[in-house]
């Protein structure tokens, strides 16, 4: 970088610098001042640490500028330079235009200056400040994509271009899938450096005459004027293609793919808040139905995801007015040998305003989502404690199964919860079972592991549900500290008819008993099944509609523990 004072200052400059020197320490934004007729310019020490210009002052500043400018903008900004050096009238200028870093980024820049003459009404200087543009920042500051606020213009342009040519196309939202736990598991340094190489990514695979944009969080938007279902078909295609392969920044490993809801404009609508609004919508379904895919919009898939965004109001509603609609159904679960009751998992349901019972697959994995599992799960606890503690008075050592999700284990104040519960109903802590789903499980083991640790130390079993379903089974049992392992009801189902099955069911069981864990058999609706997975299998207890299904309290006693009693 060339010295300050390699260039001399113009006697014009001279006599200005010393208030010049004084407003750069009182403003972040870019300053500057241009003796035109010399044809020197004066700047703050800002502009040249993060652009990659030579010196604080610069004969024939544009030389160095103007290379930096963006293509598009350039043009229109050396013409603008012309007039101003032509000009015979003391004029204000302004211009946003985009300048590439010294990172190679390019970040848009509002330009304010104003033009002065000497006494022959020549303009001779050029004075004013550049500031990076804040909240309506046409460049994303992470990716250097162009923003939000460029996608609405955008789209309303590709809107206008419809009305006069009647072409229409398609518009995409993209958010990246589980981007979260990149930022929990990391930090908000690594996600940035994460969306920053997934944009290149995906920019690299669109056609050059597409642009990517930045929308706000983890989402990008894409507008594809005369695109049908199969050129966006081809696109998406692309992505997962692109983001299919792990990634390594510095030494990080991370996998990330991407979930797209694409509209049809005119179809899907007519106005950018439409448009995007059903875009969203059809992005948000493409990750409740499992992720890395495109939804194309339809109304029908947009009135059920209207119904779950409802779903979701009246579930804080409920858990607000303390679970009001919320009730526990217990299923029982029996000894395998002597087909004894020994104790019930503890199943959610729940009825909306309207009274209608509502699916726990629809409503659970909103709890989950809102966090609201965290207050839920703590009624659901206490309301199977208070039932555990009236039924042992008829089965002494009836135990109930409470399932618990990742959330409530990430939540350290259940611990204590449950302690306390434990405490205040007078219940032995060996009549409770904690079940976590071994589905979803996506931390930390060790972390898990200390969490249940310290349940079991306080006197609580802890079982893996749904053995068999979710991520690595073996692995799971290997990293998971577990009292009793839940065998999902996929392997019962074709016990029978399928050797495989039948060997898989009985040398799971083995392992465990080698080392100490229980088995029960979830999904048992036969005889045969119930005889099979006894004698050959060697079960520890069994549950399922063989023996009973799901009941609300009054009717479970009345089924169930009526026979105890007599």
């Amino acid at each position: 970088m060339r010295k300050n004072n390699r260039i001399p200052l113009s006697p014009c400059l001279k006599r200005f610098k010393f208030f010049f020197d004084l407003l750069k320490k009182t403003t972040e934004d870019y300053l500057f001042f241009t003796d035109l007729q010399e044809n020197i310019v004066m700047v703050s020490p800002n502009l040249v640490q993060d652009f990659e210009l030579p010196s604080e002052v610069m004969e024939d500043f544009d030389a160095n500028w103007a290379p930096l400018i963006h293509p598009e903008e350039r043009g229109p900004y050396l013409a603008s330079m012309r007039s101003i050096h032509t000009s015979q009238i003391f004029f204000e200028y302004a211009m946003e235009y985009r300048v590439k870093n010294r990172k190679g980024e390019y970040t848009w820049l509002r330009c304010r200056g104003r033009v002065g003459t000497d006494r022959d009404g020549k303009p001779s200087m050029f004075v004013g400040m550049m500031s990076r543009m804040a909240q309506r920042n046409q460049a994303d500051e992470v990716t250097g994509l162009l923003n939000k606020y460029q996608f609405e213009h955008a789209v309303k342009r590709a809107l206008a271009e419809y009305r006069a040519t009647g072409e229409g196309g398609a518009i995409m939202v993209v958010g990246l899938d589980n981007f979260k736990i990149i930022n929990e598991t990391y930090n908000r340094l690594l996600g940035d450096q994460v969306l920053k190489r997934v944009s290149r990514l995906i920019a690299n695979v669109l056609p050059p005459a597409l642009t990517l944009f930045k929308l706000d969080g983890d989402e990008f938007g894409i507008i594809y004027p005369g695109a049908g279902e199969a050129e966006v078909n081809d696109i998406f295609a692309s992505m997962q293609s692109a983001l299919s392969r792990p990634q390594d920044i510095d030494g990080h490993q991370y996998f990330c793919t991407a979930s797209s809801g694409t509209v049809f404009y005119p179809a899907a609508g007519k106005d950018y808040l439409v448009l995007h609004k059903h875009a969203e919508a059809a992005m948000d379904i493409a990750k409740r139905e499992g992720k890395n895919r495109n939804v194309m919009f339809s109304k029908e898939e947009y009135n059920r995801w209207v119904r779950s965004i409802s779903m979701r109001d009246s579930l804080w509603d409920s858990v607000e007015n303390g679970c009001t609609g919320f009730s526990l159904f217990f299923q029982p679960q029996v000894s395998a040998v002597e087909q004894k009751l020994i104790g019930a998992e503890a199943l959610l349901r729940w009825k909306n305003p309207k009274g209608r019972m509502v699916a726990p697959m629809e409503f659970i994995p909103i709890l989950e989502e809102t966090k609201l599992i965290i207050p839920v799960g703590k009624w659901i606890f206490e309301e199977a404690v208070k039932t555990c503690k009236r039924w042992r008075q008829v089965v002494p050592n009836f135990r109930v199964s409470i399932n618990m999700s990742y959330e409530q284990v990430k939540d350290l104040s259940f611990k204590k919860f449950v302690a306390e519960c434990l405490q205040r109903y007078d219940i032995p802590p060996e009549a409770i079972i904690l079940e976590l789903t071994e589905s979803k499980i996506v931390a930390d083991w060790s972390f898990v592991n200390k969490q249940f640790d310290e349940f079991r130390q306080q006197g609580l079993a802890i079982a893996m549900d749904d053995f068999g379903t979710g991520y690595s089974s073996l692995a799971s049992l290997k990293y998971l500290s577990c009292d009793i392992v839940k065998i999902d009801r996929e392997f019962v189902k074709k016990i029978l008819e399928n050797d495989f099955d039948r060997r898989l069911v009985k040398y799971v069981v083995a392992l465990c008993h080698s080392i100490g864990i229980k088995c029960c058999i979830e999904g048992v609706e036969e005889e045969a099944e119930y005889e099979l997975l006894t004698k050959e299998c060697k079960a520890d207890s069994i549950q399922g509609y063989l023996f009973g299904h799901p009941e609300s309290v009054e009717n479970f006693e009345e089924k169930f523990l009526q026979m105890e009693k007599n």
